[in-house]
């Protein structure tokens, strides 16, 4: 009898041009808008022509995407998403860990701060982020602000 090992072959990268951002959108309209039922105008913030956005591809099908922006001497990741298909595969840990390496090696960043939705709090206490916020709502979830120091 064979054991067959499926191996997950995923790239992590910074989306490079215009198909690779629209990518990350519909990524995360899928997660936010259609699963989590967040509204069109909060999830379309305006905001992602001044971001980097992050897309994770797992054996050549998009699987997970992110977005960060520089605030000063910080970055805030937002709009981290994995498709329901693709959770449980470390994709998520994986593009935290891919921004959090092309931060460190831009100079001048102090921390990296994100708002967690409460139920991946232990998803980013794992990855090193510690709460700095009162719970509070964002698109009708409730999240918290949360932090990983880099000095």
């Amino acid at each position: 009898m064979f054991d067959v090992v499926c191996k997950m072959n995923l790239d992590v990268k910074i989306a490079k041009d215009e198909s690779e951002v629209a990518t990350c959108m519909r990524l995360r309209r899928a997660v936010f808008i259609k699963e989590q039922n967040v509204a069109e105008h909060e999830e379309v913030d305006g905001q992602d022509q001044n971001c980097t956005h992050v897309l994770a591809i797992e054996n050549g099908i998009p699987a997970g995407a992110a977005r960060f922006q520089q605030l000063g001497s910080y970055v805030k990741i937002q709009r981290v998403c994995v498709p329901k298909g693709h959770r449980g595969h470390g994709i998520g840990a994986k593009v935290i860990k891919f921004i959090v390496v092309h931060v460190s090696n831009s100079g001048g960043i102090t921390s990296i701060r994100l708002g967690a939705q409460t139920h991946a709090l232990e998803f980013y206490h794992k990855l090193g982020f510690i709460e700095c916020s009162k719970e509070y709502l964002d698109a009708g979830i409730l999240h918290r602000d949360m932090e990983l120091r880099l000095s």
